[in-house]
């Protein structure tokens, strides 16, 4: 009993049992034991557990962009950079843009503050591209908005300085930039590189407060040294795209080869598009033409025919024929020459393009000598150059030829090819019967060949070629002041819907210069033109002749001729046509 005191009020007097009060106190000093014992276990036993997930939640291993390799063309000049840019997203939970800031954000970006607004509308994400791959200057401008949920990472994109001019070699990549067309595509492994991992402090809106460490450095891509020279190829872009303006046509290709080495110093297509503006890639805009599209290439592939007949010695140079009265029959087929010439030798069928003397000797021949070389040559299969999507082209078995298609094959139809394809058997005719190897890029040892025809066999040809461009041939427009010049005009009627389209033609020209020693191979094809002209030797052979002559001067090569009127294109000299 607690003993009484009488001043003590009794309000005051507290009655407790000693058991209450001692279990009281005994859960108060287990309690406190309890917590003791807990935050020990956690400070010591516990540590490196919480610890690991405090900065957790604070941490995060962050990616670190790879550079991707730079394109350049053979003397350095770039032709596809990256540029460091940045990718703006937001979370909508955490966003709640006043009117302002939409209205701002919007003039920013240059989009409508409706579409802008309706990005943040939806709460249930947590993540949604504001815009993605935002130049510096312009992401600063949305960031000091400083809008709460919005965020940005880095990143690089592409940029091609020379735009469509070299579109179709270079390709394109998409918006993680990943090579999507042409060598982009082709050297993806090359040049995309490798990213790296850095481990980063972020608030809780997810900003980056801190860069801890580097784990990883960012691998950057290899540069890629293309064969390509810039130059050219912007002339033969510019000349390219000036030829099927004026003569009204649905597309056309040039195909510029170092004729030693086996390298494409310019390959232009058109219609292109712009690598960097994304409203310009239309299907048929991105079509690479020159390696992908095949086409029957009429009277260009007669100097390969006469070599096989040569390399067969079915004939000589010298050997005449009769071509009557410009045509002949085989079966019910008429075969027929634009300009009846009566008897001439096969030196002289080449400057004239006579189909009927390309069918009498297909005729008096082994069709298998000609599959021959022309397998030798490269047709029906792809020319490895490393541009991606190479077409193969049409070479049917020889055993499968009927009297009609040994003739017209002889004269480039019933077989299909593409113009760096064709570009590619002239280099034969270049370097005495042997092929170089193709390649895109710059060659750094020597090419390896293939033997295509006897060295007399390819000499002889190219003094038919020159004969082409002198007066009395089909293509004396496709001449070079100062140069000799070899070369085979071909005016196709294209094959639509069964058959052979009257008014719808194929026109092209391909030929070496300097013609005492041969170093460039220029091809050039005009599709559907629909203009007043239609002949290879008007409309594709001017082109050759301006491509070539600013060729041969940006590699300067010395002249083989003399600057006169006999070296230099003529001003209105009559044009031998053909057709087949």
């Amino acid at each position: 009993m607690i003993p009484h005191r009488p001043n003590a009020h009794p309000l005051l007097h507290l009655d407790l049992q000693r058991w209450r009060m001692r279990l009281t106190l005994g859960l108060l000093f287990t309690g406190f034991a309890a917590l003791s014992a807990r935050a020990m276990y956690l400070q010591v036993w516990q540590s490196d557990f919480l610890t690991d997930q405090g900065e957790k939640r604070v941490q995060r291993v962050a990616p670190i962009p790879a550079y991707r390799g730079m394109i350049t063309d053979r003397r350095g000049e770039p032709l596809a950079v990256s540029t460091p840019v940045e990718t703006l997203w937001i979370n909508p939970k955490e966003a709640s843009p006043t009117a302002a800031q939409i209205q701002s954000l919007a003039h920013i970006l240059e989009k409508h503050p409706d579409q802008v607004a309706r990005l943040f509308a939806d709460k249930s994400k947590g993540f949604v591209y504001l815009e993605r791959l935002v130049e510096p200057p312009k992401a600063e401008q949305v960031k000091a908005l400083d809008i709460a949920g919005l965020h940005s990472k880095p990143a690089f994109r592409r940029y091609y300085p020379a735009g469509e001019v070299t579109a179709h070699v270079l390709g394109v990549t998409d918006i993680e930039d990943n090579g999507q067309e042409g060598l982009e595509l082709a050297y993806q492994a090359w040049l995309s590189g490798e990213p790296g991992a850095q481990r980063v402090v972020k608030d809780r809106p997810g900003n980056v407060v801190e860069v801890l460490e580097r784990i990883k450095p960012p691998k950057p891509g290899r540069d890629l040294v293309l064969a390509l020279n810039q130059h050219i190829q912007y002339l033969a872009y510019r000349e390219l795209s000036d030829a099927v303006q004026k003569n009204q046509a649905k597309a056309g290709a040039v195909v510029v080869l170092d004729a030693r080495t086996g390298e494409i110093l310019a390959l232009a297509n058109t219609p292109s598009f712009n690598p960097n503006s994304r409203a310009t890639f239309e299907a048929n805009r991105l079509r690479n033409r020159a390696a992908t599209d095949t086409f029957e290439p009429g009277s260009t592939m007669k100097p390969l025919f006469v070599a096989a007949a040569l390399d067969a010695g079915a004939v000589n140079p010298e050997t005449r024929f009769d071509t009557g009265p410009g045509w002949f029959m085989i079966n019910d087929k008429k075969i027929t020459d634009t300009h009846p010439k009566g008897v001439m030798n096969v030196s002289d069928a080449i400057q004239v393009s006579s189909n009927v003397v390309m069918a009498k000797i297909a005729l008096d021949m082994r069709g298998e000598d000609y599959w021959r070389l022309l397998t030798r040559a490269g047709l029906g299969a792809q020319p490895k150059s490393g541009l991606p999507g190479e077409a193969s082209g049409r070479l049917r078995p020889y055993d499968s030829w009927r009297p009609i298609e040994k003739a017209t094959m002889a004269f480039g139809h019933g077989l299909s090819l593409s113009l760096l394809q064709l570009a590619h058997a002239y280099t034969a005719f270049a370097n005495e019967g042997v092929m170089p190897s193709l390649t895109a890029l710059r060659r750094e040892g020597a090419a390896t060949g293939t033997p295509v025809m006897k060295a007399e066999t390819a000499r002889a040809v190219l003094a038919m070629l020159e004969r082409v461009t002198q007066d009395g041939g089909t293509a004396p427009m496709a001449r070079v002041a100062g140069y000799r010049v070899a070369g085979k005009t071909g005016t196709a009627h294209k094959f639509v819907n069964g058959s052979y389209a009257g008014d719808r033609y194929v026109s092209s020209f391909v030929g070496l210069a300097p013609a005492s020693d041969p170093r460039l191979v220029v091809a050039v094809m005009i599709d559907e033109p629909e203009g007043k002209e239609y002949y290879g030797g008007l409309v594709a052979a001017p082109v050759f002749s301006r491509v070539m002559s600013g060729a041969l001067r940006f590699m300067a090569i010395p002249p083989d001729a003399p600057f006169d009127r006999q070296s230099a294109p003529p001003g209105a000299a009559p044009i031998v046509p053909e057709s087949v």
